[in-house]
């Protein structure tokens, strides 16, 4: 299923994450009329959707979520804002402030709920991290940071970062960046949704 979430500046978090639950939660209510097996569950986001994937499998207590996939997501708000993005590409730091409705100095717990890599634990399902390293709207350093909090939780992941790859690599799947990434993605299917 594609889903579709309320967008800032005129939803704030956590009004994205909300509706992604819920549209969890419709799907698992009514799996069996849309011949869907609830128990294999995988959510998969690119960029911000990335980071909303990210955020509902880990903060979450939805046992049938099997894994999770971040094509390039941020995973550390906190971290975005004190290492904005490239000025040219994009006003990170703006984008964050309407997203959350203030900085971090204004709200620390806001940054800290709404970030993925803080609640990596025992329950964490398995994840693919996907990011281009020359991504300049969402440094590689999100899914770096996020693979290395994985590997200290004992968390099962693969971290796949594509050395010259920028942000949306994935657009063109017959390209190079695209069949790499359709062939991890297809293998982590299959290991996690068995």
């Amino acid at each position: 299923a594609a889903l579709n979430y309320r967008l800032a500046p005129s939803w704030r978090y956590p009004a994205p994450v909300e509706d992604i639950q819920a549209a969890v939660s419709y799907l698992n209510q009514h799996a069996t009329q849309f011949g869907l097996d609830p128990t294999r569950l995988v959510l998969l986001g690119r960029s911000a959707g990335g980071h909303l994937a990210l955020q509902v499998a880990y903060a979450s207590n939805e046992s049938a979520i099997r894994g999770v996939i971040s094509f390039y997501g941020p995973a550390d708000l906190y971290y975005g804002y004190t290492h904005p993005a490239n000025p040219l590409v994009i006003d990170s730091r703006k984008v964050l402030v309407e997203f959350l409705g203030g900085s971090p100095d204004e709200l620390p717990e806001i940054y800290r709920r709404a970030s993925p890599i803080h609640y990596v634990g025992a329950s964490t399902p398995p994840t693919l991290l996907i990011h281009g390293g020359r991504d300049e709207l969402v440094s590689p350093a999100q899914s770096r940071r996020l693979a290395d909090r994985l590997r200290d939780r004992g968390v099962a992941h693969v971290y796949l970062e594509l050395p010259w790859a920028t942000h949306g690599c994935d657009f063109n799947l017959n390209g190079a960046s695209g069949q790499l990434i359709v062939y991890a993605v297809e293998r982590f299917l299959a290991a996690v949704s068995w």
